[in-house]
């Protein structure tokens, strides 16, 4: 299991974990964070945008040309934005910290 530490836009930490292999998008969304993950991990929408410090982002492969078109489509995009569905938990990304952007909102569960 991966540790996972999720910042809420209103500064709660919160404690997950995943199984090597799974997307982030799946733990945040097992959290209880408000990622909607609308396309299901299919990069069809940004409904899973999420910030890393700028350490864990450099330990990232590059995002490819896909995933940053949908992020254009993000609302408060930062340099260090990425898709939480195409990130995939490694053990070198244990401990990683994601901030949840202000803008983010999971309209499913409402």
């Amino acid at each position: 299991m991966v540790k996972v530490r999720f910042v809420t836009d209103k500064g709660e930490k919160v404690e997950a974990e995943g199984e090597v292999g799974i997307s982030l998008l799946e733990v945040a969304q097992a959290a209880g964070m408000p990622l909607e993950g609308t396309c299901e991990g299919q990069m069809a929408c940004s409904t899973c945008h999420v910030i890393l410090d700028r350490d864990w982002f450099r330990k990232l492969p590059e995002a490819s040309e896909e995933e940053e078109d949908m992020l254009d489509l993000a609302a408060g995009v930062q340099p260090t934005s990425r898709l939480s569905c195409q990130i995939d938990l490694t053990d070198a990304l244990e401990g990683l910290e994601v901030h949840i952007p202000p803008e983010s909102r999971d309209m499913q569960g409402v």
